[in-house]
């Protein structure tokens, strides 16, 4: 029996410190680790492997349940296929397991909770930039590429291909760039 952790941060500039140190004080023998949201179940590579690493009577560990998912279902199905092996599913905050026959209970409703909040969270933030941008305060976000650049390597004979190579974006952000006026 293996108490194998699992620590997620959503970005990259997110530390993974915490989550980390709180998986090895609770007597984690391995720990995997990625920087990658947790909207969703692709690309996830490290979370596969987890579970495909999970033998009868191991424990998967994560510090909140949001660590596995911020969806209710893809949570459930991590859960089940974690069961399906024989293993079971603790979190540290608050204190859940499924190994009892509360837990089960206890998840579904935590992540029915984090589903909610993930909302509300998205809901207020669109209120914000709205208001924002009425007040002439919200400007957007920065812009990642130079647009004076793109023109002038444009009208330097460069193709839209060979910009986009050059400056590391899609050719499609290039195309909006020139067609901009």
């Amino acid at each position: 029996m293996a108490r194998i952790g699992y620590a997620r941060v959503s970005t990259l500039d997110q530390g993974l410190e915490g989550q980390l140190a709180r998986l090895t004080a609770e007597g984690c023998t391995l720990i995997r680790s990625e920087k990658v949201s947790g909207g969703s179940r692709e690309g996830r590579p490290e979370l596969a492997t987890v579970i495909e690493f999970l033998r009868a009577g191991d424990e998967l560990v994560v510090a909140r349940l949001d660590r596995l998912g911020r969806d209710t279902r893809d949570v459930l199905n991590i859960i089940h296929e974690v069961e399906q092996r024989g293993a079971f599913v603790t979190v540290l905050d608050p204190h859940v397991s499924t190994q009892g026959p509360m837990g089960h209970v206890m998840l579904t409703v935590l992540g029915m909770v984090a589903q909610m909040e993930r909302r509300f969270i998205k809901e207020r933030q669109r209120e914000g930039i709205a208001r924002a941008k009425a007040e002439g305060i919200y400007l957007g976000g920065k812009r990642r590429l130079d647009r004076e650049h793109v023109r002038n390597m444009h009208l330097a004979g460069s193709g839209p291909a060979a910009i986009a190579q050059a400056l590391g974006c899609s050719r499609m952000q290039v195309y909006r760039v020139l067609k901009e006026k």
